[in-house]
C-alpha cells in the first residue's frame, strides 16, 4: 500500500500538497517535521508535514519527497492548529502563516548551482564568447557557482542566455540544491592535561616554560582562574586575563600542557545578578488579588492602570507565582524599543529563564530561541517579544501578558498574514487553556467594551506608584502665540521657558513630534513647485543630515536640489517640520546641552534603541526629541517636562480611530513625565485648544472620551458593533484599477447587500510604488455569521480572479483592518 504525506509549502497556495513516501519514511516522519519536496518544474522547498495517510491524490500524481530535514518535529501540533485558525480567520494561506512564523534559517529554498559536467567536453577558449569564457574560467578554480555569484562575475543580471549556451554545448550542468542555514555557535574551552593537573606538577611546568615568560604567565593565570570558579574556562577568557595571544595558547596545546574542547553555546545569554522582586503597595496588591479572582471565572482580564501606576510589577508578581509550575509565560510588547528596558528589569528578577524574540535578532539567534521554547528549556520559560513571538512553538503556555494592548503596532499590515497579536493571543490562550492579561493606561475602545459587557474581567488602578501626582497637562494656543509674535521657530515662549527651567534644575525633557525627517515639503517660493516622488503620490521629505529628499513609502531618494527643478529659482523654502528640524532648532537654542533624536533614522542598528535609551537613563542626554517610539511604556526617572510640538496633525487624520489614537498618544507621552516625587508637566501646542479630545486628555477624562467615541461607533457602524474587512486593489494601469474596483464592489453589493459595502474609494495616497490603489470596505454586523460572510467574499474574489482582464490586478484582503 502506498503511503502519503500532506505538506504546507512556504508560498501563498491555498491547499496543502500530497507527496509519496516509502513505508520506512512514513513510519519515521512525524507531523511538524520539515521535508524537502520538489514543486513546480525545478524548485525544491522545505515544507512542514501536516498529515500522514494512505489516500492517493485524485487530481494529480504525487511526486516523491527529496529528503527528510529534521530528526524531531520543529513545529508542534497545537501550532499547526493555530496556523490553520489564523489562515481561516485572516483570509490568507497556511503557507503565508508558516513564512511569518518560522525563522528564515528554517525556510530553506533550493538554489540553482552550476557545475562543469564530469564527462563534459574540454573546449577551446577561443570558441567561447566573453561572458561564457568568464563563467568557464571561474569553474576551473571552483567546483560550483551559485546564480548570484555568476551575476557578480559578469556584473550584470541577464546571465541565463550565457549559461544556457554552455549547457547546450555539453560543458555545464544545472542542479537545484538545498542548504541548511543555521550554524550553531561553538566556544573553545581549555583544560589542563591530566598528567599536569596536580600541585606537584606545577613547578615542573613552570621550570619547562622558564624561557617562555608569556606561556608561563598563561599557565599561572589558568590555575588562578580555576581556583576562583568551578565554571569551564574559555580560550577567550584565558587570553584576556593573561594578555596572551592565540599563537601562545596554541603553543601550550602543542606541548601537551593544555587540552581544548568545543561546546555549543547560545548566542544570547544572561550573566548578571538576580534580585528579589519588589513588594507591591496596597493598591497594586489589591489589583493583583482582583486579577486572580477574575481568572477563576474568566480567561481574559483587562488591567486599566494609569501611567506609572506600577503595572509591570503586578505582571512580575503574577509571573513569579506561575513560574513554580514550570509552565511557559509569554509577555507581548508592541515595540522593540520597549523590550530593551523591560528585558533588563525582568532579567534582574528571573535571570536566564527570560528569552527574547524579535525582528532585530539575527537568523541564528532566532533559531536558538525557537529551539529553547520547543524543547521547553528552563532558559526560555518567560518569553518576551513583539508580535512575532506569538508564533513560537509553545508546549505548556499558562499565562499571556499583552502590555500596551491598545497599540496599533500589534497589527501586522504587510505581508500576510495581517493578524492582530492581541486578538490572536486571546485565541492562543484558549487553545492552551491559559490566562490572558491585557494591560494599558489607555485601553482600546473594543477592549473596554468587552470588559464592561462582562466578556472580560476588569481591574482598575487609578493611583500612581508612591502616590505621585498625575502630570499637569496644559494646552498652548500657538495660533494666538503666532499672532502675538511669541514663537521662536516652532517653540512657543511658554514651552521654551519650561525647557529652560527644567534644564536649570538638572532635569530631563522629552519633545514629541510624530514625523521624522527635517521637513515634509521643500517648496519653491517663485512658482510653488514641490518635488514629488515619481513612484508614489507624495511629496519628498527633506532629510537635512543626509542632504537628500526622500520618499517614506518606497525609499526613492535624490540629492537636495540647490534650485527649483521647474523654474530654476534658488528661492526654496521648507513647509512643515519633523524631528530633525526640532533637533536642529534646539541645538541653536541650547548649544551647551546634549540633545538627541529617537526615530527610525537613528535606531536602525541592532542596538540602536538600547544605546539611546541607556544614554538617556544615565542622564547623558538632556533633551530627547522623538516620534511615537517615545510614547510606549518607557520609564525615565528624571523626566519632568514633556512637550508635544503639534497635536493637530494627529487629530485631523482621515481615520475613524483618529480621536481615540490621539487621546492615547497624548496620554501615553504625558505619562513619561514626573515618575518620581516631583509632579510632571506636559505642554501640548495646538492651533485648536478647544477641541474636545484635547480638553478630555488635559483633564484625564478617559470615561467621557470612551462614551462619546462608543456612541459615534454605534451610529456609524464601526467596531465594536461591526467587523471591518478592507479589500485593496493594486495595479499599474489607472483605467484597469477603476474598472476592476467598480466590478468587484458591485459583485459584493449583490451578495452582501448595498449597506454592507462602501466604496470603491481612492485612499489618501492613491499611488505607492507605481501601483494605483482602490479600497472597498465591508462592514459585517455582529449578528451576521462571520464564517459564511467570509466564504461569500471568498467566492466573489475567486470569480474576480477568473476574469482574464482583471487577473493582473492584485487583491489584498485585510480582516479587522483597524
Amino acid at each position: 500500500m502506498p503511503h502519503f504525506i500532506d505538506v504546507i509549502l512556504p508560498i501563498p497556495v491555498e491547499n496543502t500538497f500530497t507527496y509519496l513516501v516509502s513505508e520506512a519514511e512514513y513510519n519515521y516522519i512525524q507531523k511538524g517535521m520539515r521535508v524537502a519536496v520538489p514543486f513546480g518544474k525545478k524548485k525544491v522547498y522545505a515544507s512542514i508535514v501536516k498529515n500522514k495517510h494512505t489516500n492517493a491524490p485524485t487530481i494529480y500524481e504525487a511526486k516523491e519527497i527529496q529528503q527528510i530535514l529534521d530528526e524531531d518535529p520543529i513545529v508542534t501540533e497545537q501550532q499547526l492548529t493555530f496556523w490553520s485558525w489564523i489562515a481561516n480567520y485572516y483570509m490568507c494561506t497556511e503557507g503565508e502563516v508558516m513564512r511569518a512564523a518560522l525563522p528564515k534559517a528554517f525556510l530553506l529554498e533550493s538554489e540553482t548551482v552550476i557545475r562543469l559536467k564530469s564527462d563534459g567536453l574540454v573546449i577551446n577558449d577561443e570558441e567561447l564568447q566573453d561572458d561564457e569564457f568568464l563563467i568557464y574560467e571561474a569553474l576551473q578554480h571552483r567546483s560550483e557557482l551559485k546564480v548570484h555569484e555568476v551575476m557578480d562575475i559578469l556584473d550584470k543580471k541577464k546571465i541565463l542566455p550565457s549559461i544556457q549556451r554552455l549547457i547546450d554545448q555539453g560543458v555545464l550542468e544545472m542542479q537545484e540544491e538545498i542548504y541548511e542555514q543555521y550554524v550553531p555557535k561553538l566556544v573553545k574551552f581549555i583544560t589542563i592535561a591530566p598528567e599536569y593537573d596536580s600541585e606537584e606538577a606545577l613547578p615542573v611546568i613552570l621550570e619547562e616554560l622558564s624561557r617562555a615568560p608569556k606561556q608561563r604567565e598563561m599557565v599561572l593565570t589558568f590555575f588562578s582562574l580555576k581556583a576562583k570558579t568551578n565554571k569551564p574556562i574559555s580560550s577567550q577568557e584565558l587570553q584576556k586575563a593573561s594578555g596572551a595571544t592565540a599563537s601562545q595558547l596554541n603553543a601550550l596545546v602543542d606541548k601537551g600542557v593544555f587540552q581544548t574542547y568545543q561546546k555549543r553555546q547560545d548566542r544570547v545569554g544572561f550573566e548578571g545578578e538576580v534580585f528579589e522582586t519588589k513588594t507591591l503597595n496596597t493598591y497594586q496588591a489589591t489589583a493583583l488579588s482582583e486579577i486572580k479572582t477574575h481568572f477563576e471565572t474568566k480567561d481574559v482580564t483587562l488591567l486599566h492602570g494609569v501611567t506609572a501606576s506600577g503595572k509591570t510589577e503586578i505582571y512580575v508578581q503574577l509571573i513569579e507565582e506561575m513560574l513554580a509550575t514550570g509552565d511557559q509565560i509569554l509577555y507581548l510588547l508592541p515595540e522593540i524599543a520597549l523590550t530593551t528596558q523591560l528585558i533588563s528589569r525582568l532579567q534582574t528578577y528571573f535571570g536566564e529563564r527570560v528569552a527574547i524574540f524579535h525582528s532585530k535578532y539575527s537568523v541564528n539567534e532566532r533559531v536558538e530561541v525557537w529551539n529553547n521554547v520547543l524543547k521547553k528549556m528552563d532558559k526560555a520559560q518567560i518569553i518576551i517579544g513583539a508580535r512575532s513571538a506569538l508564533l513560537l512553538p509553545f508546549r505548556d503556555l499558562k499565562l499571556i501578558v499583552v502590555d500596551e494592548e491598545h497599540e496599533s503596532s500589534f497589527k501586522q499590515y504587510d505581508p500576510a498574514p495581517r493578524y492582530h497579536a492581541r486578538d490572536c493571543a486571546i485565541v492562543l490562550g484558549a487553545f492552551f487553556k491559559a490566562k490572558v492579561l491585557l494591560g494599558s493606561a489607555t485601553p482600546s475602545i473594543e477592549t473596554v467594551y468587552n470588559a464592561q459587557s462582562g466578556k472580560y474581567g476588569y481591574v482598575s488602578l487609578k493611583q500612581r506608584h508612591g502616590n505621585i501626582l498625575m502630570p499637569e497637562i496644559n494646552l498652548v494656543d500657538i495660533k494666538e502665540k503666532s499672532r502675538k509674535r511669541e514663537m521662536t521657530g516652532h517653540f512657543s515662549d511658554t514651552l521654551l521657558r519650561a525647557i529652560t527651567d527644567a534644564l536649570a534644575l538638572g532635569e530631563q525633557v522629552i519633545l514629541f513630534q510624530n514625523r521624522r525627517g527635517f521637513s515634509p515639503i521643500l517648496e519653491c517660493n517663485t512658482c510653488g513647485h514641490a518635488p514629488q516622488c515619481p513612484n508614489c503620490d507624495v511629496s519628498l521629505t527633506y532629510h537635512k543630515y543626509r542632504s537628500q529628499l526622500r520618499c517614506h513609502y518606497c525609499g526613492y531618494n535624490i540629492a537636495l536640489q540647490q534650485k527649483c527643478m521647474a523654474c530654476g529659482s534658488t528661492d526654496l523654502t521648507t513647509k512643515g517640520f519633523g524631528t530633525e528640524q526640532i533637533e536642529a532648532e534646539l541645538k541653536e537654542l541650547y548649544p551647551d546641552n546634549n540633545i538627541a533624536r529617537m526615530d527610525s533614522d537613528t535606531t536602525r542598528g541592532k542596538y540602536g534603541f538600547e544605546k539611546l535609551i541607556t544614554a538617556f537613563e544615565q542622564e547623558q542626554i538632556d533633551i530627547l526629541v522623538g516620534t511615537q517610539m517615545l510614547t510606549k511604556g518607557l520609564d525615565f526617572r528624571n523626566v519632568t517636562l514633556v512637550g508635544i510640538m503639534n497635536a493637530d496633525s494627529m487629530l485631523n487624520f482621515p481615520d475613524f480611530r483618529a480621536h481615540e489614537r490621539s487621546y492615547q498618544l497624548i496620554a501615553q507621552v504625558s505619562g513619561r513625565a514626573g515618575r518620581t516625587e516631583k509632579q510632571g508637566k506636559v505642554l501640548v501646542q495646538t492651533y485648536n485648544p478647544y477641541h474636545q479630545i484635547l480638553q478630555q486628555v488635559s483633564s484625564n477624562k478617559f470615561e467621557e472620551m470612551y462614551k462619546e467615541q462608543l456612541e459615534e461607533r454605534r451610529n456609524f457602524k464601526y467596531p465594536p458593533f461591526h467587523r471591518l474587512i478592507r479589500i485593496t486593489l493594486k495595479h499599474r494601469d489607472y483605467q484597469k484599477i477603476d474598472e476592476s474596483s467598480i466590478w468587484l464592489s458591485k459583485a459584493l453589493r449583490q451578495t452582501l447587500g448595498a449597506e454592507a459595502v462602501l466604496g470603491p474609494e481612492t485612499p489618501s495616497i492613491a499611488r505607492i510604488r507605481n501601483l494605483y490603489r482602490r479600497n472597498i470596505l465591508i462592514k459585517i454586523s455582529r449578528k451576521q455569521n462571520l464564517l459564511e460572510t467570509k466564504k461569500t467574499i471568498g467566492r466573489v474574489v475567486t470569480s474576480f480572479n477568473a476574469i482574464a482582464q482583471y487577473r493582473s490586478v492584485r487583491l489584498v484582503v485585510d480582516v479587522d483592518c483597524y
